[in-house]
């Protein structure tokens, strides 16, 4: 594919793919953190810090609240105060679960 696309097309569609993905997110504000972390291991939290690596590595001013901004569409504390339920026992044990099996492997 990479042949068929140049540089500046797959970028553009690299930029467009993580906006719709950030939409999607905003728009299952009930999908927790946790169960992201559980079955994909990462979560907002992850994408708001490899948002931030990638300014850092490219010598671009974001602040770690700027970038959890971009992410979460709001301040983290807005966030937290309006969409992050507790966790259940039962997510804590599957978290635990694969992040045990991460460090078995």
């Amino acid at each position: 594919m990479s042949d068929k696309l140049t540089q500046e097309q797959q970028d553009q569609l690299d930029a467009a793919t993580f906006r719709r993905f950030l939409s999607h997110l905003d728009n299952n504000k009930d999908v927790q953190n946790i169960d992201l972390m559980i079955l994909a291991d990462f979560c907002r939290n992850c994408l708001s810090k490899w948002y931030k690596a990638e300014a850092d590595s490219k010598g671009i001013d974001v602040s770690d609240d700027e970038a959890r901004e971009r992410v979460y569409g709001m301040s983290y504390s807005e966030w937290k105060a309006n969409h992050q339920l507790p966790a259940t026992d039962e997510q804590m044990v599957a978290f635990k679960k694969r992040q045990d099996a991460k460090a078995d492997k």
